[in-house]
């Protein structure tokens, strides 16, 4: 286990929340988002619209150094604690109502949460959890559900 910790920040109102990753269950995808987050990323988050209080972000391009299908299923489950972040990838052409590639990470902010889809309940790998500043965090993703998306940063602590 190791104590390699992640942070996410909602730019603008600059709010910052710590994540503490699963290593001991989800090493692989640990490592390999750990790797791929060498170089913080931003990304427009936006409320997912099937799981309830979670907000969704991409990983970039230019930090995808790793083959998605390659990851084995790790601590998964189709209902999330508050806090958590999960990773998903979905090939292209996966379900018939959008054919984009997806290479998801979500933040699970309340409760209620679970990963459900068009298709139906989607098992999910999470990888970590937010262990300080979920409260301001939280605020932060209720308003995306008024507002519209908003700029986050994930990166390395």
């Amino acid at each position: 286990m190791t104590d390699k910790k992640l942070y996410l920040k909602f730019v603008d109102a600059n709010v910052q929340g710590t994540i503490s990753m699963y290593w001991d269950v989800a090493p692989k995808t640990c490592e390999a988002l750990w790797g791929a987050l060498e170089k913080p990323i931003r990304w427009p988050a936006s409320h997912a619209i099937f799981s309830g209080p979670e907000i969704m972000m991409g990983l970039p391009e230019a930090n995808r150094n790793f083959d998605p299908t390659k990851l084995p299923a790790e601590n998964q489950t189709i209902i999330p604690e508050v806090g958590e972040l999960l990773w998903y990838y979905q090939p292209k052409n996966f379900f018939k109502i959008d054919p984009s590639e997806f290479w998801e990470i979500g933040l699970f902010y309340g409760v209620g949460g679970r990963t459900f889809g068009p298709t139906g309940w989607i098992p999910c790998t999470y990888f970590g959890r937010m262990t300080e500043g979920l409260e301001a965090i939280a605020e932060q993703c209720r308003t995306i559900r008024q507002t519209g998306v908003k700029v986050v940063e994930l990166g390395r602590l």
